[in-house]
């Protein structure tokens, strides 16, 4: 995911945290702080333990504590991601990372059709991690008094547990909200899918998960919650992606790029000048081609190489100068919806075709997009 930073790795999955998550840990923090007078009462009736507030509203320490439950309840999301990655690698799916970002956590896999007995246990494992996370941290809090007999630091320890314990108990029953794609909607899915077609089963996951979002949203303007809101965006866009997905796996399911492929190929040489490369583009309507050099594939050159360039540099420079020369090839018999989930992947609008290091055709997203409104005929 663009704008994010790799910290570490935990059993071997990279970790990852994005811009967006070191904006909202000071506004957690500042949100916190500032109402921690407002919630240790709330809180002191939730776990029936008494706090010794002394310490806990002394200067800058609501604020100082603020930072440690936002920091501990990404952990706790950190913990729940872990959880489905670990489970889903039994399943046989790789993990590609973990990003943990405004909205919380994301595990990157490489997963093509959803298998519902994988999905189902990877979906339920998160929100049990969640569950038994805060109930880890009520059993600190519980135990702290046997342990810490000054009672202000006693009372710090008791009430970040128990905010902990409480916010990832919350989390765990809020993501068993059947809104797709969140656990809850996933687990929903998996148990239509066992009783009709996949993509059945996620159409209708997909719309009761809108409605949840619609709901979210209303609830969010009438309230005055903008992360409300933002949750329900998240969820609205998440599960039309993701039922775009599946339509299209279901849709392509026996469609070959070489039976849907541009042939021939226009392609271009590498010491061709950038400005010829854009006057073909003009006069083609392409917005790409690739580059081949005595006969063998050496990159391609796209709309996007283009634009990276100045356009004062542009006369000077030939194709070789910024062609893409990393590039993912396929063979005629691939499946197209491998071809779609690398080009979504790797954010790439057009994949060569190759037969014998010899390029045959080239697929885009476009041909795709046309070949499936076709087959939905």
């Amino acid at each position: 995911m663009d704008g994010s930073y790799r910290i570490g790795r935990i059993f071997g999955i990279p970790i990852l945290i994005h811009y967006t998550f070191l904006l909202v840990i000071p506004l957690f923090a500042y949100i916190i702080g500032s109402q921690i007078n407002l919630t240790i009462d709330p809180v002191n009736g939730i776990i029936k333990v008494p706090i010794d507030a002394t310490l806990i509203t002394a200067g800058y320490m609501p604020y100082v504590l603020g930072i440690v439950i936002s920091l501990g309840l990404f952990f706790g999301v950190l913990v729940h991601e872990l959880a489905h990655s670990l489970v889903a690698r039994r399943k046989g799916i790789a993990i590609n990372s973990i990003t943990l970002m405004i909205f919380g956590g994301i595990a990157t896999m490489e997963e093509g059709v959803p298998d519902p007995k994988a999905e189902l246990p990877m979906a339920m494992v998160g929100p049990v991690a969640s569950l038994i996370f805060g109930i880890i941290c009520y059993a600190v809090m519980f135990v702290t008094p046997s342990f810490i007999t000054n009672p202000p630091v006693a009372g710090v320890v008791i009430f970040v547990a128990g905010y902990l314990g409480f916010l990832n108990i919350i989390l765990c029953f809020f993501n068993l909200i059947p809104a797709f794609p969140m656990d809850g909607g996933r687990v929903l899915r998996a148990w239509l899918a066992g009783r009709m077609p996949l993509h059945k089963a996620t159409q209708i996951a997909a719309d009761i998960g809108k409605g949840f979002a619609i709901l979210f949203g209303i609830v969010g303007l009438f309230t005055f919650e903008p992360f409300l809101i933002l949750i329900a965006l998240f969820i609205y866009i998440g599960a039309n992606m993701e039922s775009m997905a599946v339509k299209y796996s279901h849709v392509l399911q026996d469609v070959t790029v070489g039976s849907m492929m541009s042939a021939p190929v226009t392609t271009v040489g590498p010491t061709l000048s950038v400005s010829e490369v854009i006057t073909m583009m003009y006069a083609s309507k392409h917005l790409g081609f690739p580059v081949v050099d005595r006969g063998m594939l050496v990159g391609m050159i796209t709309l996007a190489d283009v634009n990276r360039m100045h356009s004062i540099d542009r006369e000077a420079l030939q194709v070789r100068d910024i062609m893409t020369k990393d590039l993912i090839t396929l063979p005629p018999d691939a499946p197209v919806i491998e071809a779609f989930r690398l080009m979504s992947a790797k954010n790439i609008g057009r994949i060569p075709i190759m037969q014998d290091d010899i390029i045959v055709g080239i697929v885009t997203r476009t041909d795709i997009l046309k070949v499936t409104e076709l087959k939905q005929i």
